[in-house]
């Protein structure tokens, strides 16, 4: 494994303000939007079939980072609470698709509004500088996003 050279590397406080934050969105939003949790894998699956309406379970296999019977697994339990269906493809009706359901469009919009509501009342209480250093970040953290993405693949839940 090379290492990086330490100019390259990012601040260790930044992996750990990153991770807090992570695990408080994570943790504490769903309970707040009167959503029941949803477990990590059957999450990383919804997620991406959100992201991805219409893939197969081959694809979200690949997409995820998982084995194949573990996505049906999650498919199965998330079918079973109303969060996605599986259908047969219209060109090929020995293909599966796998689609999010109103259900799931619904508890993702309640999610999204709580997450904004209580960033929005958290924010506010930030001096202005800080709050313009935060909206001068956006695009570094969205590039690192898709930088994590493109170097391990869109989840970082892994299954093995």
């Amino acid at each position: 494994m090379t290492r990086m050279p330490h100019a390259e590397r990012p601040p260790a406080e930044l992996a750990a303000v990153l991770r807090s934050l992570a695990w408080t969105v994570h943790n504490g939003i769903p309970d707040r939007a009167g959503i029941e949790p949803v477990p990590r894998t059957e999450l990383s699956v919804l997620k991406e079939v959100l992201e991805h309406p219409g893939a197969t379970v081959g694809e979200l296999s690949r997409i995820v980072g998982m084995h194949q019977p573990n996505v049906s697994a999650a498919i199965r339990r998330l079918e079973a609470r109303d969060l996605v269906r599986s259908g047969r493809s219209d060109t090929d009706r020995r293909v599966n698709r796998i689609s999010p359901t109103e259900r799931a469009f619904a508890e993702q919009t309640s999610i999204i509004e709580t997450w904004m509501g209580s960033l929005g009342e958290a924010f506010a209480t930030l001096p202005d500088a800080q709050r313009a250093a935060l909206t001068d970040a956006l695009g570094g953290l969205q590039a690192l996003d898709d930088a994590l993405r493109d170097r391990s693949g869109p989840s970082a839940c892994r299954d093995d």
